[in-house]
């Protein structure tokens, strides 16, 4: 093989970012057209809707408030493990992913806890436009805390016997992205009153 071809060669097998990171940054591209997408579709109805202000008054503030300190323990906990499985130390990375987990596991069941008073009250879907756009935005959300914790259990199952520890960084991202995600709904959704 001619010197040219191989540094063809080694220049696609040697990327200088790594495939599976540049795919997930592709992925992330597309979830934030379909948040983007949603989140300025409410904001264009919210803007020719000030009656909005008294519906989001009925959503439980202080769950949202605890729902955005989980997820951002949440983002501590993956950064750790992330770092951890960088130096090489299987067992803390995790650990540690076992925690993002669990928090990740609690922010589903403040949701469901929220969900159920929420519908009790009568504020369904079909209340009106803004609990449609609530449950929609939230459900879609929480759709993609199941992916996330989905992606991280089976990176870890890997971690745990010391294969593809790369992909810690890769789960890591996905699931920053979810969190920065819910950092922009809180306010639009609970706070709506605000402004």
């Amino acid at each position: 093989m001619s010197t040219a071809a191989t540094a063809t060669l080694d220049r696609y097998e040697s990327p200088s970012v790594a495939t599976g990171r540049m795919g997930m940054w592709w992925v992330l591209a597309s979830e934030i057209v379909i948040f983007g997408g949603a989140v300025v579709c409410y904001l264009l109805y919210r803007w020719h809707h000030p009656e909005w202000a008294e519906s989001a008054v009925h959503t439980n503030e202080l769950i949202g408030v605890i729902n955005t300190v989980v997820l951002l323990t949440s983002s501590l906990t993956i950064v750790l493990a992330h770092d951890a499985a960088h130096h090489g130390d299987a067992a803390r990375a995790k650990r540690l992913m076992g925690f993002t987990i669990l928090l990740g596991l609690a922010f589903l069941c403040f949701k469901a806890y929220e969900y159920s008073h929420e519908v009790a009250a009568g504020f369904t879907p079909v209340k009106n436009l803004f609990w449609s756009f609530y449950y929609f935005l939230t459900g879609l959300h929480a759709l993609h805390i199941v992916a996330g914790l989905i992606a991280i259990a089976t990176v870890m199952r890997g971690v745990g016997r010391r294969e593809n520890m790369q992909r810690v960084e890769y789960v890591g991202i996905y699931w920053h992205f979810v969190d920065v995600v819910w950092i922009f709904l809180f306010p639009l959704l609970y706070l709506a009153p605000k402004f």
